[in-house]
């Protein structure tokens, strides 16, 4: 009876030995999935030609909300037609506060200065940015001569690929809490300076 009591407990010991670095390691992935990083897959061609439809991007989810970067937020509540698992990859033009202008012929200032909106061409920076801007975009007025400030804790987002982005022209603002964080991409990656390192 000794016997099988101790063999009982080696297997249990035995048994433990191996599930607990596993049970650790779901717990740390899990962690890390929740508040440090996963994979988001990019959805249409709004960020063509830095970032293709289904494309896997890193989400940086506490990464620092910049000018320039492009960052994942939950587009249920900001745009009508997005479900409640719609994710949205776009790029940050203004920052709560700053002021916005664009000029007729595709140039972007932000608080009075140009941006080079290197990111794209010439001739992209200037198809497409002007599209009807719909009565959802409140306060967000596009044209030459037009001024408009990002308000308190939201965020103006606009697709790299501006003739079919669905993007902060066509639903307004993005609120801070609905964006996940930054996206990143590995170094290897051909645009990888525009995405992760893009200083305007």
């Amino acid at each position: 009876m000794k016997s099988l009591h101790s063999k009982r407990e080696k297997l249990m010991k035995k048994s433990l030995e191996y599930l607990i670095p596993v049970v650790v390691g779901l717990a740390i992935a899990l962690i890390i999935r929740t508040f440090l990083f996963s994979l988001v897959s990019v959805s249409g061609n709004s960020m063509d030609p830095n970032l293709y439809n289904r494309e896997k991007v890193v989400l940086v989810r506490q990464g620092q909300l910049k000018r320039g970067k492009v960052i994942v937020f939950k587009a249920h509540g900001v745009d009508k037609g997005a479900t409640l698992k719609t994710l949205y990859v776009k790029r940050v033009i203004g920052l709560p506060g700053d002021v916005i202008s664009y000029h007729n012929d595709g140039s972007l200032f932000v608080n009075g200065k140009k941006q080079s909106q290197s990111y794209i061409s010439r001739a992209q920076q200037k198809v497409g940015t002007f599209h009807l801007v719909k009565s959802e975009a409140k306060d967000v007025s596009l044209g030459t001569g037009r001024k408009f400030r990002v308000p308190k804790n939201k965020y103006f987002v606009l697709g790299d690929n501006r003739q079919v982005s669905n993007d902060s022209r066509y639903y307004g603002y993005v609120p801070r809490d609905k964006i996940l964080g930054t996206v990143w991409v590995f170094w290897w990656h051909e645009k990888q300076k525009l995405i992760n390192d893009y200083q305007p």
